[in-house]
C-alpha cells in the first residue's frame, strides 16, 4: 500500500497517511485536525519550506497579495478547486505582502501566479488570473501526470 507524508496545517506535525485514506478526511495524529481541509491553506514562507521538505502529496501554491485585482477575481475560484481536488492535491495562498522573502525566493514577478511542486520540487508555473475552466484543466494536468 501506497502512503503519503503530510504537514498538520495546525500543529505542523508530519503524518503518515496510506494513500487509500486521503480522501477519508484524515486528522493529524498530534491535534486530530483535518489534514486536508477543503480550504487553501493560508501560509507563510516557514510553513512552505516546511511543506516542501517533507509532503509528498502535489502541492499547488497561488502566490498573491490583497490589493490585487485579478487576485482577488480568482480568490473563489481558487477555493472551490481546492474543495474539488481534495486528497489529489495540496492548495495554498502564499500573501506576497506579507512574506516577501518567500515571494523573492521563488522569483514571483507578477501575481498571481500559480506554482506547482511534487515532492519539494517545482513542476508547473502559470502567472495570471485564470477562469474556473482554465484553472480545472491546469489542475487536471498536473493530477494526471
Amino acid at each position: 500500500m501506497s502512503e503519503h507524508f503530510l504537514i498538520c496545517p495546525a500543529c505542523q506535525a508530519k503524518n503518515r497517511v496510506p494513500s487509500a485514506r486521503l480522501l477519508q478526511a484524515p486528522q493529524c495524529g498530534k491535534c486530530k485536525v483535518n489534514l486536508l481541509p477543503a480550504e487553501p491553506l493560508a501560509l507563510t514562507g516557514n510553513q512552505l519550506s516546511r511543506l516542501l521538505a517533507h509532503e509528498t502529496l502535489p502541492l499547488v501554491v497561488d502566490f498573491w497579495a490583497p490589493w490585487c485585482g485579478p487576485c482577488l477575481q480568482m480568490e473563489p475560484t481558487f477555493a472551490a478547486a481546492a474543495a474539488n481536488m481534495q486528497g489529489q492535491l495540496r492548495l495554498a495562498k502564499l500573501d506576497t505582502e506579507a512574506q516577501q522573502a518567500a515571494a523573492a525566493q521563488f522569483g514571483i514577478r507578477s501575481i498571481p501566479t500559480l506554482i506547482a511542486f511534487v515532492k519539494g520540487k517545482e513542476v508547473a508555473r502559470q502567472s495570471g488570473a485564470l477562469s474556473a475552466g482554465q484553472l480545472q484543466q491546469w489542475l487536471q494536468q498536473l493530477s494526471s501526470s
